[in-house]
């Protein structure tokens, strides 16, 4: 069963690498499409750091962190440190994200960004950042409001 969430952050990741792909294609020199006026836009920034460009120029750190980050997941999904189906699939898109960036800063020296907020002035962020941000938001929440109550369901079920 582990192979579907593997699967899933492969999946995952082509998409990010597609849309990457093609923006580097697309939108260079273009300056910013809007998609949804007044909500989205499309913009093709290279970044060399992480979120809101912080460490900017480190990017063979970022890659070094991003690939340890990797290989811990994916022991992580593997040996279901996290067994609830819930906690294996938020693994897996944190997975494809650290991925998606990490192809980006190994092949290419930064990161290539595209989705551009118009409602509000915000990074410029991709479909591998949003992996890794609901993927960690999602699991944070269910460990805080969830995880205890499970492990003590089971407890009690194993208990004659």
């Amino acid at each position: 069963m582990t192979i579907v969430y593997y699967l899933a952050a492969a999946l995952l990741v082509a998409l990010d690498q597609v849309t990457k792909f093609l923006t580097r294609t697309y939108l260079a020199g273009q300056g910013t499409v809007t998609v949804i006026p007044g909500v989205v836009g499309l913009a093709y920034v290279e970044n060399t750091g992480m979120a809101f460009s912080a460490f900017s120029g480190y990017t063979a750190v970022l890659a070094v962190l991003s690939f340890v980050v990797s290989l811990l997941l994916i022991v992580a999904i593997k040996k279901r440190w996290l067994p609830h189906p819930f906690c294996q699939w938020m693994l897996a898109l944190i997975l494809a994200g650290a991925v998606g960036n990490l192809i980006d800063r190994v092949f290419m020296g930064y990161v290539t960004d595209m989705i551009k907020t118009l409602f509000m002035d915000f990074a410029v962020f991709n479909l591998a950042d949003c992996c890794v941000v609901i993927g960690t938001i999602a699991l944070a929440a269910y460990l805080i409001f969830f995880y205890k109550e499970d492990k003590s369901s089971k407890t009690k079920e194993k208990q004659p």
